[in-house]
């Protein structure tokens, strides 16, 4: 069974939206169709999901470390003179927001969505190695 990466980002976008507990995503193995579940959605999902080995859920960005630590790392790397000042961003609310706000003013967003976005696929890639799943990028 070979399962899209655009699918797999997909269905990770959509459980990280979430804040956790809203949303979820589950893979078949035999199969390689994604399953959304959500309050918001009228989707039908299989019956015996939570029970069968066949399903797996798809991981939110907190399970990768793709939230504060990734942004922390880039923020190491290529704001060292701010580092500082992004420690102190993400001990507060509104923390991403004015995280953007600084790589805007330092003319690094576009940097940081690149970083962001080759994690992501990295994270990924490794997930579906250690799960045994076949991945077509």
């Amino acid at each position: 069974m070979l399962v899209n990466y655009s699918d797999l980002e997909m269905a990770f976008e959509f459980v990280s939206a979430g804040d956790g507990y809203d949303s979820a995503a589950y893979l078949d193995r035999e199969t390689g169709e994604i399953f959304y579940d959500s309050d918001s959605l009228d989707d039908e999902i299989p019956d015996d999901i939570f029970e069968n080995e066949k399903y797996i859920s798809i991981p939110d960005k907190r399970e990768f470390s793709l939230g504060k630590p990734l942004a922390l790392k880039f923020s190491e790397l290529y704001l060292p003179n701010e580092i500082e000042n992004v420690y102190s961003m993400f001990r507060s609310k509104g923390a991403y927001s004015s995280f953007k706000s600084l790589l805007e003013s330092e003319s690094q967003l576009e940097n940081w969505y690149e970083y962001e976005q080759n994690a992501l696929k990295e994270a990924i890639v490794q997930w579906c190695e250690d799960k045994g799943i076949e991945l077509k990028i």
